[in-house]
């Protein structure tokens, strides 16, 4: 693939990104979830003059093409393949340290959906795939063949928080061996049915989004950038913005917030508290925010889309 595949791309809610991340002239940001860099090129539009930003991304098509995008902005731009577990040390690597605001764009990307080929759509025939880093080891076919029901079973409940999801791993393994996206959306389709028309969501969704989840394995990342990106921003003031778009992903970045904006975590009934934590960041909003009906109307892929957004605030001394 190269940087001459365009695929449609519409960055979610880029306006809320610019106001949460309070982009300024001269500041210095982290993309860590750089995709095809449409958020990228409005945060450096943003911060100029005198802005950077070091977009970073797990996919060389999408760092190729968002190198193209944001060629414009020379040495203010650094772009870095790798994974966001890694986003320390990359940071460290390049000499991005500290920074303003760092923006995680989860889950998967335009590219990614839409190049024949890469198995994260169940509306094409193609290999099983679902890798983010095309050199990653482990594929969906890897984890739908080799897995057993029962297994297959709690990943497809636990990630994809999917009902119906015993019925669903008996028919996967009924079908094994299963190579391609459509062999799999057969198997879902004999467990759960095709669907009535007026059905939100294809049956296949929840299945195909916990596969994607344990190949590619996001949540258990998300935690490790989460804390490593906290541990980035520079002093005071510094911004997180964190757009996810499915529960699961919703749920870890909220928990991530509150438990940092906790004074202490002594236990409920302990009268004094002889405990050292201390809040170290604060919600931005109270509750996630939401993309607008008219963002929604014009992009179907927003709709899904949650933004949560903290600063960081001085740490208080122990008393």
């Amino acid at each position: 693939m190269t940087a001459a595949y365009r695929p449609a791309h519409e960055p979610v809610m880029v306006r809320e990104v610019i106001a949460d991340l309070a982009v300024r002239p001269g500041g210095r940001y982290v993309d860590a979830t750089l995709g095809l860099g449409g958020h990228a090129a409005a945060i450096l539009a943003a911060a100029q003059p005198g802005g950077r930003l070091l977009g970073i991304d797990r996919d060389p098509g999408a760092i190729a093409i968002a190198h193209e995008r944001l060629t414009s902005y020379g040495e203010a731009v650094i772009l870095a393949r790798g994974n966001f577990a890694e986003l320390s040390r990359i940071c460290e690597e390049h000499a991005f340290v500290p920074v303003d605001g760092v923006l995680f764009d989860l889950g998967v990307s335009s590219l990614q959906l839409d190049q024949p080929g890469r198995g994260f759509s169940f509306q094409r025939d193609e290999p099983l795939d679902m890798r983010m880093d095309p050199d990653g080891d482990v594929t969906a076919a890897t984890i739908v063949n080799d897995s057993d029901e029962q297994s297959l079973a709690d990943l497809i409940w636990r990630f994809g928080e999917e009902r119906r999801s015993r019925a669903i791993a008996r028919a996967i393994v009924r079908r094994r061996p299963i190579a391609t996206t459509g062999g799999l959306v057969g198997a879902i389709e004999q467990a759960v049915g095709r669907g009535r028309g007026g059905a939100r969501i294809h049956p296949a969704t929840r299945t195909f989004q916990a596969l994607r989840i344990a190949v590619n394995q996001e949540l258990e990342h998300l935690e490790t950038a989460l804390t490593a990106a906290h541990g980035l921003l520079d002093g005071a003031g510094g911004r997180l913005v964190v757009i996810s778009f499915h529960s699961l992903e919703d749920r870890a970045v909220k928990h991530f917030i509150r438990e940092r904006e906790r004074d202490c975590i002594c236990p409920p009934r302990q009268p004094v508290c002889t405990c050292s934590h201390r809040a170290t960041l604060r919600a931005v909003h109270r509750r996630a925010l939401r993309p607008s009906e008219e963002e929604a109307a014009r992009n179907p892929r927003a709709r899904s889309a949650r933004l949560r957004a903290a600063e960081t605030i001085a740490e208080r001394q122990a008393a």
